[in-house]
């Protein structure tokens, strides 16, 4: 009996490791997403039929899909500690629930969510979305930045411009609404003409707060961004070779030192044994 177990295990596992598996998958995430699509046109009542039947078909293919990567982990256990295998579960579970009665929203909610299982699916599309979280703490401080200095300039703006349109600079929260269109380049230039038309220099202003926003801490934010997602890059390029994380950082100087001193003592070991030979064959 163990044996037939572990052939069947052994039989999941080159299923769920398939291409043509992965493919299928990804297939069908996508007509579950074209399908909810679709839900949303004035549809006959005979297309709303064939789409409730079809929407069954995914939710029992995701369902099997699943069963299928949990009885192939060999480690059963360690299969919800993976944050993809509970978001994943999460959705198919959900997609269970009836579409009617009082859980209707819940459902169509859920559906919509299985979209995001291309996440899980798709390594990339996992590593940018790892890098993403891993990069929001540090984006936080820089947004925090963002904020005094969204702030200093709101304070000043509301101070000086208010008296000139106040719909845009009445206070210091309708004052940072203006700026953040300013940052987003939204009409800005109308904005900065018209406090220019009292104030011929608050083009300075206007610059100096573009040049620390738009420039310098969004650049900031992506430079975050690309750093993390090179170092999760790494990780999984350690992964598929089988390495530890620890073997994709580069070697400290004294390390190769160490290198270069073993190799000096081969290449005396191997220059000694190069001339004992050559003196053992010399005639005599």
């Amino acid at each position: 009996m163990p044996s037939v177990l572990m052939s069947v295990q052994q039989q999941l596992i080159r299923v769920n490791n398939s291409k043509v598996f992965q493919f299928l998958v990804i297939a069908v995430i996508i007509i579950s997403a074209l399908l909810i699509g679709a839900k949303t046109h004035r549809i006959s009542e005979n297309a709303l039929a064939i789409l409730l039947m079809l929407d069954v078909g995914v939710t029992i293919f995701f369902t099997i899909e699943l069963s299928i990567r949990f009885l192939a982990d060999p480690q059963k256990k360690q299969f919800f500690k993976n944050g993809w295998n509970i978001f994943d579960t999460i959705i198919v579970i959900g997609s269970l629930i009836p579409s009617g009665g009082t859980g209707i929203l819940l459902a169509r909610l859920l559906r919509v969510f299985r979209v995001l299982r291309l996440v899980s699916m798709i390594p990339e599309l996992r590593i940018l979305i790892n890098a993403l979280l891993k990069a929001i703490p540090r984006m936080g401080y820089i947004a925090l930045l963002m904020f005094v200095i969204f702030y200093i300039y709101a304070a000043m703006g509301s101070m000086f411009f208010n008296r000139i349109n106040e719909v845009l600079w009445g206070d210091v929260s309708i004052s940072m609404l203006t700026l953040f269109r300013v940052a987003t380049f939204e009409d800005w230039t109308d904005v900065m003409y018209e406090t220019m038309a009292v104030y011929p220099m608050s083009w300075i202003f206007y610059l100096t707060f573009i040049f620390l926003t738009a420039f310098i801490f969004l650049n900031m934010m992506v430079g975050t961004v690309l750093e993390v997602m090179g170092q999760e890059h790494e990780l999984y390029r350690a992964e598929l070779h089988g390495e530890s994380p620890e073997g994709a950082e580069p070697a400290s100087r004294a390390q190769i030192e160490k290198l270069e001193h073993e190799l000096a003592e081969i290449k005396a070991l191997l220059v000694a044994k190069s001339t004992t030979t050559d003196v053992l064959k010399e005639p005599r």
